[in-house]
């Protein structure tokens, strides 16, 4: 009976991890900033990464978010595919491995972790996007790479200093007033997301050869701070309807 039961929660898994591949796969080539220095891309899959992991677990959000995102770069930037098939799968199984297993009675622990974190975030957002997105800054939108900018703005190095102080705020702030559950989660994409910011910038430096592969750090911590800001709502409705996957 015992086996039965762990062979049929091992093929609901399965089900579920493919289900949530597929959906950060569109997630992913719907809507993409190209980022021409590099040659990578902004997107919002990582949503659905922490989705997959915060509600399922460490298995469900490495196999979605390795294999979902692996696809998506097949077809939108083929060089980065097998980094982020690892750098990915790595994301989503910290981010769920973490979120089930930090125990929710050490309130301080996990409250000074969110603000060393939040720290961390807030200001290495304001370094890079001061230095590298600064004045005018050229927007391009799609793959391929269109010849021209789509937009072109003029951002002011006093909006990353304000942007980068409210992010660490609001995530210190997060870590403080959530509940134990919430803040555990925060900690845990945060910890995920800055796992995904340090492999794709090795990646690209060590592996893919850029030189300017640290002008992808702020358009990564952008991904993973939207990530956490959508899923965290959506995990929470999840969870709520689905109470049995707290256990």
């Amino acid at each position: 009976m015992k086996i039965s039961k762990n062979s049929t929660r091992v093929t609901i898994n399965l089900a579920i991890a493919a289900i949530f591949a597929a959906l950060v796969w569109v997630a992913t080539i719907t809507f993409t900033v190209a980022v021409p220095a590099t040659t990578g891309y902004f997107n919002i899959g990582e949503t659905v990464i922490y989705v997959a992991a915060l509600s399922f677990g460490g298995l469900v959000g490495a196999f979605a978010g390795g294999v979902g995102a692996a696809l998506a770069d097949i077809m939108l930037a083929p060089s980065y595919a097998p980094g982020t098939l690892v750098v990915k799968g790595i994301e989503g199984a910290i981010v769920g491995y973490l979120n089930k297993k930090l125990p929710l009675s050490s309130k301080i622990s996990w409250r000074i972790f969110t603000a060393i974190l939040g720290i961390l975030v807030g200001v290495l957002l304001a370094i890079t996007g001061s230095i590298y997105y600064s004045g005018e800054v050229q927007l391009y939108l799609g793959y391929p790479v269109p010849a021209s900018p789509t937009f072109v703005l003029t951002v002011p190095v006093e909006f990353w200093y304000a942007l980068g102080a409210v992010t660490m705020l609001s995530i210190i702030l997060a870590g403080f007033k959530m509940a134990p559950e919430l803040g555990r989660a925060v900690f845990s994409v945060i910890t995920g997301g800055i796992e995904m910011v340090v492999g794709y910038f090795l990646y690209e430096q060590i592996i893919l050869g850029k030189t300017t592969a640290i002008v992808e750090i702020p358009v990564n911590i952008g991904q993973m701070l939207i990530g956490l800001i959508v899923a965290i709502p959506i995990t929470k409705i999840v969870l709520r309807s689905l109470p049995q996957l707290k256990s």
